[in-house]
């Protein structure tokens, strides 16, 4: 493996985008639309209001002192200014270099380098010390490992939990490549939320996440809830990347068909002109029309709107879900 792949860049700087046709059921195949959105044309509700206050200097302090990764910085999140000033963070452990290429990601992919046995003390440090109700936990893909990293999810869990008792404890896992006793280590750490996002139709995977499968990722959730029964199991969706209100529809249908208690659904935006593009922006009534059918197949939490992110307000969907 290459210090820096660059596949996803010769794939989408080559323009127009090339997108397979979505077959309407029932009726010939339609094309999707192959003319991105551009840039500057971001409409209005997804203007950020900026704060960098006290509590966003010292959460960035922390993190750079323990020298931690946080997800809210490498995937360029439109709220973490928000979410650093109420003191939330999403922790991104295994190092800050991913395995893999996926398309809409801000994050570096290449080798990773060596596994960091000492990061889950640190971060449970860094938890207690920001006296967290609700720790958000996610990863690169370390595609190279057997276990994907799963020990080292499990060893964190277990750490937060001596260190910060009632923590709620939510992990945003990657699919282990299909190794289900991978799986079943962390689960047996017990996290309160099992995270894993299918992040957009299948149609789309070729683009979108080039070295994942939508139908092992659902497998995933299965499993999950399967191994601890009366844990909450989570996916999150993107919209804009090209897929029609159908797929989007069938792919909730899908989650609950999976035992998924909680869903997110956000809009895409783009981190760089190296990313892929944005095809279109949802409008905030679409995403109330989203939220209402979800909530209509029986999710036990729903969150949906243009600046939604998997880990936005985490400490309210456990709540709502769990009660």
């Amino acid at each position: 493996m290459s210090d820096t792949i660059t596949t996803n860049e010769a794939k989408i700087n080559s323009a127009p985008l090339e997108l397979q046709p979505y077959q309407r059921p029932g009726g010939p195949a339609r094309p999707v639309s192959t003319e991105p959105v551009h840039l500057e044309r971001k409409p209005s509700w997804l203007t950020v209001k900026w704060q960098q206050g006290e509590n966003y200097r010292d959460l960035k302090g922390l993190m750079r002192g323990a020298g931690l990764h946080t997800v809210c910085e490498e995937a360029h999140c439109p709220n973490i200014s928000e979410c650093w000033e109420n003191r939330t963070a999403t922790f991104l452990i295994l190092g800050d270099t991913c395995t893999r290429s996926c398309g809409f990601c801000a994050i570096k992919t290449g080798r990773p380098g060596a596994l960091d046995r000492g990061e889950p003390e640190r971060v449970a440090r860094a938890i207690e010390t920001l006296q967290l109700k609700h720790a958000v936990i996610t990863s690169v893909n370390r595609d190279e490992l057997a276990d994907g990293g799963a020990e080292i999810f499990a060893e964190l869990i277990r750490k937060t939990r001596e260190y910060v008792p009632g923590c709620g404890i939510e992990v945003l896992i990657p699919d282990f490549k299909g190794v289900w006793w991978a799986l079943q280590i962390v689960m047996d750490a017990r996290p309160d939320i099992l995270n894993h996002n299918i992040e957009s139709v299948p149609r789309l995977y070729y683009i979108v996440r080039p070295q994942a499968k939508y139908e092992r990722s659902l497998e995933l959730l299965k499993h999950a809830k399967e191994m601890v029964p009366d844990g909450l199991t989570k996916s999150g969706l993107m919209v804009g990347l090209g897929e029609e209100w159908e797929e989007v529809v069938q792919a909730l249908r899908d989650l609950r068909d999976h035992d998924v208690d909680i869903i997110t659904i956000g809009q895409y935006l783009r981190p760089s002109f190296r990313h892929l593009p944005v095809m279109r922006y949802y409008t905030p009534d679409e995403f109330k029309e989203l939220k209402a059918i979800a909530n209509g197949m029986g999710f036990k939490h729903v969150e949906s709107g243009p600046l939604v992110r998997s880990s936005y307000h985490a400490h309210e969907q456990v709540k709502q879900a769990a009660g």
